[in-house]
């Protein structure tokens, strides 16, 4: 059985080792992969573990061997998964595995907009608090989180972990999530919990549904001056949208 590994320095920084695939079958693994060089590599392949390699009709060639996609991530949106089916080639992602990761993430971008460290830092830096008439030096303003009200879109366990410390930050917690759910905050419609939320933050899979979710159109609906956090994929938020609410003040900032 051949086994190839696409990406293994989106993984590995030579830190862990692939050795012990090597009882499953032969083991060849590439740093990176160009979309170019997918087919020839995976021609005679058995099984293709990946991380971000795209694997579609364009990349993927014949493969008449594969039996078996699995990914490095949780994330499968890389992954055309008609394609697989039409194969019948299983897809296996790896959930759960950044949950605490992603939900630390997530506030740290949270205590960055409330705390401004950054900014703060390059401030003394540069010398101005030495400069300051008064030893409360607040040049940029501040908020604490507790009694602002935290919106998750997408309340899988990285929404769930994330909902459990903003309740620790006494903060009121919305949840929007396509089947129900039970547990820290309220679930609500996507609008209400738009127009309420202080704090809006993405923890959704990336799919036909929630391409652009963040919208023109959704974020009018959002409160004036409120926080955007995206830890989910890149294109489930319109670029241009939230560049244009961010220049323009209809948000407070995003992360």
């Amino acid at each position: 059985m051949k086994i190839v590994i696409t990406d293994s320095a989106t993984v590995s920084g030579g830190d862990l080792s692939f050795e012990f695939l090597e009882q499953f079958g032969q083991v060849t693994a590439y740093d990176l992969t160009a979309p170019e060089q997918l087919a020839q590599r995976i021609a005679d392949a058995d099984i293709l573990l990946c991380n971000k390699t795209p694997v579609n009709r364009q990349t993927i060639g014949e493969a008449k061997k594969l039996k078996y996609i699995g990914l490095f991530a949780t994330g499968f949106n890389n992954i055309d998964l008609d394609l697989a089916k039409e194969r019948n080639i299983p897809v296996c992602n790896v959930p759960g595995y950044s949950t605490d990761a992603v939900a630390q993430l997530t506030f740290a971008f949270i205590l960055e907009l409330a705390n401004r460290v950054c900014d703060y830092n390059a401030l003394v830096a540069n010398g101005d608090w030495i400069k300051s008439r008064t030893f409360s030096f607040f040049p940029i303003p501040l908020f604490e989180l507790a009694g602002k009200t935290l919106g998750i879109i997408g309340y899988g366990s990285i929404g769930q972990q994330v909902a459990k410390i903003a309740d620790a930050f006494n903060m009121n917690v919305l949840y929007f999530n396509r089947s129900a759910k039970s547990g820290v905050g309220r679930q609500v419609s996507l609008d209400q919990l738009l127009a309420e939320s202080d704090i809006v933050t993405l923890h959704c899979p990336l799919n036909k549904e929630s391409e652009k979710l963040i919208n023109a159109h959704t974020i009018a609906k959002m409160k004036q001056g409120a926080i955007l956090i995206n830890t989910a994929r890149g294109a489930v938020v319109d670029e241009q949208a939230l560049a244009d609410a961010l220049n323009s003040g209809r948000l407070g900032g995003a992360g």
